[in-house]
């Protein structure tokens, strides 16, 4: 599976607000803590705003917040969320895009990794990777 730069970005703002227990947090204090561009970083925020993983609150202390506890947000989520599904071959994602799924000895093996790096994301929430740094 491939991280698209995006993705991490996303998984790097989502962290922050597990790390970060304060009202809201604005662009700039994620931009600088985690390391984000800020001309990503607003694009990002509004796909996580539409996915339902943050909210935003408006006003003179406004900013961002999760909307979810990050025990229930693991990194399968973020990562489909910003990017869609993905695999290391794109025949165990949709195997209509090959013609050799059907008879080819490989695509069980492709399938395999697919659902076990989805099944290892899956475990690993943000309460849990907020705990490791």
């Amino acid at each position: 599976m491939f991280i698209t730069r995006k993705a991490d970005y996303a998984i790097r703002c989502v962290l922050y607000f597990a790390k970060n227990s304060g009202p809201t947090a604005n662009i700039n204090e994620i931009s600088r803590a985690m390391h984000v561009p800020k001309s990503f970083l607003a694009k990002i925020l509004q796909e996580l705003f539409n996915a339902g993983f943050v909210d935003s609150v408006r006003g003179l202390n406004g900013g961002f917040r999760l909307a979810k506890d990050p025990g229930n947000i693991n990194l399968l989520e973020v990562i489909q969320a910003i990017q869609g599904i993905s695999a290391s071959n794109q025949c165990a994602v949709d195997e209509r895009s090959c013609s050799l799924s059907k008879t080819c000895s490989v695509h069980p093996v492709w399938i395999k990794i697919r659902k076990a790096v989805e099944s290892e994301l899956k475990k690993q929430n943000f309460r849990k990777l907020s705990k490791y740094s």
